[in-house]
Parts: C-alpha cells; sequence; structure tokens
C-alpha cells in the first residue's frame, strides 16, 4: 500500500500531491479580535459568506494554475478553524494540508496555560492519531514558533510538547523562526536534544535571510530550508530571495528547499493597518514570476520539479524507524 499523508478531504497518495506550496494559510483571523474590533473602520471586516466565497474563487485558480496541494500552517493562535476549511475546499479540487501545534512567541493562551505539559502533548497527538476536535480531519504536522527573542516565556514549554508528539507520532515539525535573529539554529538545537530527527524539520522563513553560512549551517544538519515568503519585500525582496535561492541550488541544497509565500485569502491584522498597505497576497506569484526568472539564472526544470514536487513528498513521507 502507498503512503499517504492526511488532508482535509482525507489521506492522500505522496506521489498524487503534485506541485505543493509548503508554506500558505486560507485564513489568519482571530475571532475574538472581531467580537471586540470588528466595528472600528465602519462595517464589519468579517463577513462568513463574502469570505469563504472569496477563497472559494481564489483557490479554485491555484488550482487551474497548476498546484495541486497546500500546506496551512494555521494552529491555535492564527485562527485555525477546520470545518470552515471543510466547507471551502468540498467546492475546490485542492488537497489542503494541516497542522496542531501552537503559534506563540511568548506566552501560551490561557486555555493552555494551566494545563499539564503532558496533556499538550496528548492534545497533539490526539490531532495527529484521531483527528481535530469532531471534525475528523487528522493533522499530518506539528507547528510552533521560535521568534527573535528566542527560548522566553513558555516557549521552552512548547517546544518540548511539540518534541514529545513529534517523536510519539513521527510527524514532521514546521517552526516558524526569525531569520535575523536566526533562531532556526535555537529551534533546531531545542528540537534535535528532544529527539527529532533534523530531517523532520523544516525551519520556516530561513528564506528571510540572504546569509548563506546561516542557510549552510542549517541544511548541514539535514534540516529543510523554507524559503517560503515570496512576494513579501517587506522581510527580504524578491531580487534577493531569488538570488539566494540560485545559489542554494548552485552549491547542492535542492533537496533541503520548501517553497512557499506565507500568503493567505485575508489576514485581519493586516485591516486597517497602513504597515501592510502595499501586500497584495498571490499564491501564483512564484508560477507566474519566480520559476521564470529562476530557469532564467541557469536553475533547470528538473531542480524546479525537486523543490515544488518531490521535497514535499520527501517531507510528509513516513518516518523511518529509530
Amino acid at each position: 500500500m502507498s503512503a499517504t499523508v492526511e488532508t482535509v478531504r482525507g489521506p492522500v497518495e505522496l506521489d498524487r500531491l503534485g506541485p505543493t506550496l509548503m508554506h500558505e494559510h486560507v485564513f489568519v483571523f482571530d475571532p475574538e479580535a472581531m467580537q471586540n474590533f470588528g466595528h472600528l473602520w465602519g462595517a464589519p471586516y468579517w463577513d462568513e459568506e463574502e469570505r469563504v466565497a472569496d477563497a472559494i474563487a481564489k483557490l479554485r485558480r491555484l488550482r487551474d494554475g497548476g498546484i495541486e496541494t497546500i500546506v496551512d500552517p494555521s494552529v491555535y493562535g492564527l485562527g485555525r478553524f477546520v470545518p470552515r476549511l471543510q466547507r471551502i475546499n468540498a467546492e475546490v479540487d485542492l488537497n489542503i494540508v494541516v497542522a496542531t501545534g501552537v503559534y506563540a512567541f511568548l506566552e501560551l493562551p490561557m486555555f493552555l496555560a494551566y494545563r499539564s505539559d503532558d496533556w499538550l502533548t496528548e492534545l497533539f497527538v490526539r490531532e495527529i492519531r484521531e483527528g481535530i476536535d469532531d471534525t475528523g480531519v487528522k493533522a499530518a504536522f506539528l507547528k510552533c514558533a521560535v521568534e527573535k527573542d528566542g527560548l522566553i516565556g513558555d516557549v521552552p514549554r512548547v517546544l518540548a510538547a511539540i518534541a514529545a508528539a513529534a517523536v510519539e507520532t513521527g510527524a514532521p515539525v514546521m517552526v516558524h523562526t526569525n531569520a535575523p535573529a536566526k533562531t532556526g539554529l535555537i529551534a533546531l538545537e531545542t528540537l534535535t536534544k528532544a529527539g527529532v530527527d533534523p530531517t523532520r524539520i523544516v525551519i520556516a522563513h530561513a528564506g528571510d535571510s540572504n546569509d548563506l553560512d546561516y542557510l549552510r549551517a542549517i541544511a548541514a544538519t539535514g534540516a529543510w530550508l523554507g524559503c517560503d515568503r515570496f512576494n513579501i519585500e517587506h522581510f527580504n525582496p524578491d531580487a534577493n530571495r531569488i538570488e539566494t535561492l540560485v545559489a542554494l541550488v548552485a552549491e547542492g541544497y535542492t533537496g533541503r528547499v520548501h517553497l512557499g509565500h506565507d500568503a493567505a485569502c485575508f489576514m485581519d491584522f493586516m485591516v486597517g493597518n497602513p504597515w501592510f498597505a502595499d501586500e497584495h497576497a498571490d499564491y501564483l506569484h512564484i508560477s507566474t514570476k519566480i520559476l521564470p526568472e529562476l530557469l532564467a539564472r541557469g536553475v533547470t526544470q528538473a531542480q524546479i520539479d525537486e523543490m515544488l514536487v518531490e521535497n514535499p513528498q520527501r517531507f510528509f513521507a513516513p518516518a523511518r524507524p529509530a
């Protein structure tokens, strides 16, 4: 029997994932913010039917553009709501891979903070083995964060619970990191000391850095490089991202790269926020703008296929026995 990966619509054979974007959200949405600030700019910024219809249209465009799978790392702290994803996915022929874990830079939300570390681990394991709440949808990977301030507050607790769940289930781990602070190395050291195989870890947002020594140090452990914020100029201009990725490919790191945009159909923290006035998410930016430039710079189609098709399959392949 072929190996499979869990998606919103159930298990999918790895070799049927097709071209895959490894870090995309459908929504980043905080219900509590909406409940308290929803009319701050007049009309409510969230209308369920309008947002769902918009997401269906955008994801259909993505699928029509040749992408067959997206990996959505929205976990508790980013507004994960699987029933909404199920409703959208019923209208779009797209594989959506979802995660378990916690997105916290400093402290756990109160609902989790006053529970034991073992309970956290058991929650993550349940969402991988049995499903998320009562949806029947199983998480395929774990997600956590190590931001610029490093291992402060509850972050060590989160990483310990994530590592324990990864060791128990064999599920791979994605870590949001801060590239200028090089927290990818801190995350790697912490998780691997807790028993997680580095080949099962992706350092998200490593591609915000153009420091090849930093990127080599991550890849040298066997971990994956998340080149996953194309089209977000605020963190690193595309011209620099392309130059860095071309250099990594030339040095033989093609087999350690994940591609993505960190885009979403809607991100509530951008509403009414002048810092993000010029942000226009496009799930096909890599396909239409970045890949042609990579080909022009000497990256081969086979190398592109490795990053877009083969690497996601390797990441989600069953863990090897210890």
